[in-house]
């Protein structure tokens, strides 16, 4: 049996519980941060992050400051992110701020900011 790989890298999407989409709907919502925050990411990050096999964990939290708290707190330390706001075409009113993504960046580092969050 083979060892369970070890990931230093990692990408965290961060969605809001409070407003109510559909299973598809928020799968949409986390791709387009997950995406965006890649982005932002520098070369090194991304080409490490890739290599691992692109780890990323699915979060959620109760609202709308949630979201903009963790961008901040990201942005702080340095972290690439992005904040999703929906274009309202389908379930959500326009400009409703869905979601958050955060890395790729070091996996202590994001969990120092994203450990308390429970799993989507």
């Amino acid at each position: 049996m083979s060892e369970e790989p070890e990931f230093r890298w990692k990408q965290c999407v961060v969605i809001r519980s409070d407003v109510k989409m559909s299973c598809g709907k928020k799968c949409a919502q986390a791709a387009h941060a997950a995406v965006g925050a890649y982005e932002n990411a520098g070369k090194e990050a991304r080409k490490a992050w890739l290599s691992e096999g692109q780890k990323k964990v699915v979060l959620k939290v109760a609202g709308e400051r949630a979201l903009f708290e963790l961008k901040t707190v990201a942005g702080m330390a340095g972290i690439p992110c992005t904040l999703i706001r929906d274009a309202g075409l389908t379930e959500v009113p326009p400009d409703t701020v869905t979601a958050v993504g955060l890395g790729p960046a070091r996996s202590e580092e994001l969990d120092r900011i994203t450990g308390g969050l429970q799993l989507l």
